[in-house]
């Protein structure tokens, strides 16, 4: 197997090289941000759920701003500038743009390398054809110049060879986009959960000022 994958490599010609560094840095990428979005949603989900949230649901304003002080979280940033806006006594709209403007300047970080991934498969294609049609017109002009009897043989066998690149190109571009849709999908998870939580908070300021003055 591994002979077969090293000799296809090396009949792909030059091209195979470039090709295969774009597919190593998109890789980097790939597994950079799943690392980084794990770790991010890892770290809002404890110092929410299990720091900030239970002392929001306590009215416990002034601890719920400590926590999120304390806390290098995305989440804790966002809501802290949430809370922020509430101990000042200012109004719901206040408070939501100011969680608004958080989550504005947390999410280039999440979102941070993963474009990257579609320019690369795009890279990596247009590679796979350049070398194809390099490999063919070097065929061509090799061909005519061969003994009669042999340019059937040849000619098969060079278009073969410059095949190789579009395949890699494609074996390369293909996981990539993959990859490019999976970080997508992962990175709209939190920030579903960046505003789950403020919508969380706007609740409970909702449901504290619905209720009856005793």
């Amino acid at each position: 197997m591994s002979d077969t994958v090293v000799r296809f490599f090396q009949e792909g010609g030059p091209f195979m090289y470039p090709i295969a560094l774009v597919l190593i840095i998109g890789l980097a990428i790939t597994l950079e941000r799943f690392v980084y979005l794990g770790a991010v949603r890892r770290k809002n989900r404890r110092a929410f759920e299990q720091g900030i949230l239970p002392l929001l649901q306590k009215r416990d304003y002034q601890r719920a701003m400590q926590a999120t002080n304390g806390s290098n979280s995305a989440i804790a940033a966002m809501m802290g500038a949430g809370i922020s806006r509430l101990l000042n006594n200012n109004r719901r709209d206040d408070i939501e743009y100011a969680m608004e403007e958080g989550l504005m300047e947390v999410l280039p970080r999440l979102e941070k390398r993963t474009q990257y991934l579609a320019t690369l498969a795009n890279i990596s294609t247009l590679l796979g054809l350049l070398g194809t049609i390099i490999g063919l017109i070097a065929a061509f002009t090799a061909v005519a110049s061969a003994d009669p009897s042999q340019k059937a043989s040849l000619l098969s066998q060079s278009i073969s060879v410059a095949m190789n690149t579009t395949a890699f190109g494609l074996m390369s571009a293909i996981p990539l986009l993959m990859f490019h849709a999976l970080l997508q999908t992962r990175t709209n998870e939190i920030v579903d959960s960046f505003e789950m939580a403020g919508v969380k908070l706007l609740n409970i300021i909702s449901d504290q000022n619905a209720q009856p003055v005793a």
